[in-house]
């Protein structure tokens, strides 16, 4: 039986529930009916449950997500995803800047970097923060400094704590031949072929004629699966990113983040903007706000050196009220009071976990910024903390590595225990991109960053 996942009401209704509580509406009138008509939780880490609920829950949970789509917001104000009102709220908004186009060698490295670290998250993604912990030191790899490996791990172990089973066969160690498909590989180079086509001036009906053309539909996720779907209902952009999409603060907006950062060096402000036409289509406030930061991040870090001045920077593209503005400032600073990692880690799990489902931008982009701060902008640190602190393992380790990447300067600067493996060959469906090299994705980008 094919159950489509991240797309039955059944499944989303629950997903919604916990993201009303979280956005500052009050659903708890709306649970109690979904749960006294037997309607389940969501799946706590897979897309779809096992068995199709009945035609009356599946009919009831798509009036109830209308119902809750409805509640107001005591968080409206603080959070808000029209640019316009963005921009009002954050008191430093970058002034406009330029620098020079970054360099084929930097883009280079930043292209392997988020290889490097996507690929690293690969096997342990969806497993939980003690099963990281223990395969990694089942084998000696802990603090973690290498791509995982299963030769060494205990059968009872691997029993207990299975690899991902969609990686496993292509991003352990012994494994690795390329990079194999990813989608935090994907959109970066659906936004190359954004650019390409439309220039940096592109809409967000742009976008989402782009991911028509040339996206399949089974290689998307969670909110980018809803707005998709949304799309083919005949809604257009923002409205695709609210309409029964429980998943519109997750981190699928921060992961195409990259190229909007790669293509404004300099300048955080043109490049949160950029990000934000993109992010819309799918995502409102925080789960924007994650993906302006991001590119914010980038934008700065092509034009200085130090990593902390980068995420102070992404900081200012973002409502300062906001619950990711407080989780990245609290992470931060954990960061910077804490010798030992892993006790940063215990912290954010402590803050985030109980509230927040593991792929929510908010905790990850949390980690992000707390792995970045404590490695000091170090690229093998970088990846390793930011893949060590568990939730979406390789979206996390993408995004620390592309930033790290960036900073270090040249794909030489990089170990070449993380990029000889790689081999500069990438896999994908997108375009004709399947089988290009980093080096000529670095071309492409610079290409595109060169032009007005």
């Amino acid at each position: 039986m094919l159950r489509l996942t991240w797309v039955q009401p059944e499944d989303l209704i629950g997903h919604e529930l916990r993201q009303a509580a979280q956005d500052g509406r009050e659903p708890s009138a709306i649970a109690a009916r979904w749960r006294a008509s037997g309607g389940r939780q969501a799946p706590a880490r897979a897309g779809a449950s096992t068995e199709p609920a009945s035609r009356y829950l599946r009919q009831l949970a798509e009036d109830l997500l209308d119902e809750l789509a409805d509640l107001p917001s005591a968080l409206a104000d603080d959070e808000p995803t029209d640019l316009a009102r963005i921009r009002a709220r954050c008191r430093t908004w970058p002034a406009p800047a330029f620098a020079a186009p970054l360099s084929e060698a930097r883009l280079e490295a930043a292209w392997l970097g988020r290889a490097v670290g996507c690929l690293l998250g690969k096997p342990v993604e969806k497993l939980p923060l003690e099963a990281i912990r223990a395969l990694a030191r089942s084998t000696g790899n802990w603090p973690l400094s290498g791509y995982f490996t299963a030769k060494g791990v205990p059968t009872d172990l691997l029993d207990a704590h299975p690899w991902n089973r969609r990686s496993a066969a292509t991003s352990l160690a012994e494994n690795i031949d390329g990079m194999p498909e990813d989608d935090d590989l994907n959109y970066p180079l659906l936004n190359l072929l954004l650019l390409q086509r439309h220039g940096r001036r592109f809409t967000t009906a742009d976008v989402a004629r782009l991911w028509l053309d040339e996206l399949p539909a089974g290689r998307t996720f969670t909110a980018e699966r809803v707005a998709y779907r949304n799309l083919l209902q005949g809604l257009e952009p923002p409205r695709t990113a609210r309409h029964r999409n429980p998943f519109r603060e997750w981190i699928g907006a921060l992961i195409r983040a990259d190229v909007h950062g790669w293509t404004n060096p300099g300048d955080p402000a043109a490049a949160a903007e950029q990000a934000h036409r993109d992010a819309t289509l799918t995502h409102t406030a925080n789960g924007v706000y994650a993906a302006m930061f991001t590119a914010a991040v980038i934008a700065q870090a092509a034009a200085t050196p130090d990593i902390h001045t980068c995420l102070r920077t992404g900081l200012t593209v973002i409502p300062p009220n906001s619950r990711l503005a407080r989780a990245v400032t609290h992470s931060v600073q954990l960061a910077l009071e804490n010798a030992d990692f892993d006790k940063v880690v215990d912290e954010l799990h402590a803050t985030h976990g109980a509230a927040h489902h593991w792929v929510h931008a908010i905790p990850n982009t949390a980690l992000i910024a707390a792995a970045l701060t404590h490695a000091d902008g170090d690229f093998t640190d970088s990846v390793c903390k930011a893949v060590s602190g568990g939730w979406d393992t390789d979206s996390n380790g993408a995004t620390a590595g592309s930033i790290a990447g960036l900073l270090s300067g040249a794909p030489e600067s990089l170990p070449d225990r993380w990029t000889t493996p790689l081999k500069n060959r990438l896999a994908t469906s997108v375009a004709d991109f399947n089988g290009t090299g980093f080096d000529t994705l670095a071309h492409l980008t610079h290409r595109e960053a060169a032009r007005p």
